[in-house]
């Protein structure tokens, strides 16, 4: 007989239907679900709980570099997305556009009363909007630089929906800042892409490789585009944060001028950035496993869940229900990873103990703690951590644990990134020199990975590469320096690329 199938509690497994798979991840942990809007998701509780935590931490770090919040709206006139042509040409098939005003009943049903005299854009991203703000805020040198930053949501018309990773409708930050020189704006472009980086890698325990995109990559209207991508358990790359130098050209389109110190009338050198809930998507399918998802500790809305045990014995259980109390009232008086609150949760829910483990299990709490009465007597903690096999504890001391927790806690954020990290490094490959080698790495089914590879810089072997639907991901920042050819036509190289296939 053939070896018998190990248990799963997600339904495809990664390796029988990555795709399905991610969405049952998704399903089961009750983190999202697409609404009745097509294209769009309605965030649930445990999914928004770990957006709310990214934004908190990203908006400590966004705000100690010296950027404000502020909001702008929501509408933007179709006449300002027109003046800076790349920009509307970028993102032209992308655009909900509102036609109409009010609405009116007509032969039993609503309709729209009366067309608008100009088309409102719903915002797409903000450049536009916010320049013209800038342009009534900006006089002088004197005014520089403006560094704001915004949270929202933003609309972008998406043919093919998935959770997280594309939807018409998401949430995220977006930077905007206004500089007198070249020179800042590329130091601030700079910056806020290594702030990015190290969040992603210190919170989110994904690695990634920054780089700057090639020129057709870029973001429309930018000078230079840097990004992080980061390898998906399935070899993909996802973008996952970008940051933007936009030289003039915004500028100019906005009407965006200052005095200078010598009276001149300049124009000003702007920069934008974001990061979105697609870093959600990012999360689960860096870390999750076939029995769910799993969360990083730094990012989790609860760290530890105590499931109770309980017996047809009022007495015994009311010391169970008491000691998962002081419990849970220990280890939410204690902290991790610095100065991060421990957040337990005692799980008195009237389900069976059996499906509030793997409840839990399943959403990847760091910690699930079951205890009963054995527990009790004995002083103990039956732990499950989420970093190893879901189906086996360890029984520690109770005060063990909770002077421990802090420590146990590091471990499973650790071992997610070193994993994150052993994939990478393991499905990087150096050794592709010619175009018949890359073709078939990728024609290959399952893992693939990333292609760090020469390239001549032209055109004409981007778009050959697109068409086999690979992309050039970035011009990683650390560059070898060694000569070589390009993996397209063999011409003398100018840089090293990364190539993969990509969501």
């Amino acid at each position: 007989m053939g070896n018998k199938k190990a248990r799963t509690a997600i339904s495809p497994t990664r390796e029988e239907d990555y795709s399905g798979w991610y969405q049952s991840v998704v399903r089961e942990a009750d983190m999202a679900e697409m609404s009745h809007v097509r294209g769009c998701m309605v965030i649930k509780p445990w999914g928004y709980g770990i957006w709310e935590n990214m934004q908190r931490e990203l908006d400590r770090r966004i705000k100690a570099t010296g950027h404000e919040n502020a909001y702008f709206p929501l509408f933007i006139p179709l006449s300002y997305i027109e003046k800076e042509a790349a920009h509307v040409e970028g993102f032209a098939k992308e655009m909900a556009v509102v036609t109409h005003h009010r609405l009116v009943s007509k032969d039993g049903e609503l309709k729209p009363a009366g067309e608008l005299e100009s088309p409102l854009v719903v915002r797409p991203t903000s450049e536009t909007i916010i320049g013209a703000s800038f342009a009534n805020w900006i006089q002088s040198y004197k005014d520089l630089p403006v560094l704001i930053n915004q949270w929202a949501n933003v609309v972008r018309w998406e043919m093919r929906p998935r959770v997280f990773l594309r939807t018409t409708e998401f949430l995220w930050q977006e930077g905007h800042t206004v500089h007198a020189t070249h020179e800042e704006a590329v130091e601030e472009t700079e910056k806020m892409f290594k702030v990015y980086q190290d969040f992603v890698e210190e919170f989110l325990a994904i690695p990634v490789i920054p780089g700057e995109k090639s020129e057709s990559e870029r973001f429309p209207g930018a000078i230079q585009t840097f990004t992080i991508e980061a390898m998906m358990q399935d070899g993909k790359a996802l973008q996952s944060g970008t940051s933007h130098y936009l030289g003039q050209n915004f500028a100019k389109a906005s009407k965006i001028q200052f005095a200078a110190e010598s009276g001149e009338l300049e124009y000003a050198y702007t920069t934008s950035w974001g990061v979105s809930t697609r870093l959600i998507g990012a999360l689960i399918m860096s870390h999750s496993d076939d029995d769910g998802l799993r969360v990083p500790p730094r990012i989790a809305p609860w760290h530890i869940a105590i499931v109770p045990i309980l017996r047809n014995d009022e007495e015994v259980n009311a010391k169970i229900e008491a000691y998962c109390k002081e419990i849970t009232a220990e280890l939410n008086k204690s902290y991790f990873a610095g100065n991060q609150p421990i957040m337990a949760k005692y799980d008195d829910r009237q389900y069976k103990p059996v499906n509030k483990k793997w409840g839990w299990i399943k959403k990847g709490i760091p910690i699930v703690l079951e205890i009963g009465p054995r527990d009790v007597e004995n002083g103990s903690v039956s732990v499950l951590a989420r970093d190893k096999n879901a189906r086996e504890y360890e029984n520690m001391p109770r005060d063990e644990f909770v002077t421990g927790a802090s420590a146990i806690l590091e471990r499973i954020q650790k071992s997610y990134y070193d994993a994150a990290v052993a994939r990478l490094n393991e499905h990087t490959h150096t050794d592709i020199h010619d175009y018949k080698s890359l073709l078939k790495l990728f024609s290959k089914k399952g893992m693939t990975g990333f292609v760090n590879a020469k390239w001549c810089e032209s055109i004409e072997c981007e778009d050959k590469v697109t068409s086999k639907k690979l992309t050039i991901r970035c011009l990683p920042i650390e560059q070898s320096g060694t000569e070589g050819h390009c993996v397209v036509c063999g011409a003398e190289a100018k840089m090293d690329a990364i190539f993969a296939m990509a969501y």
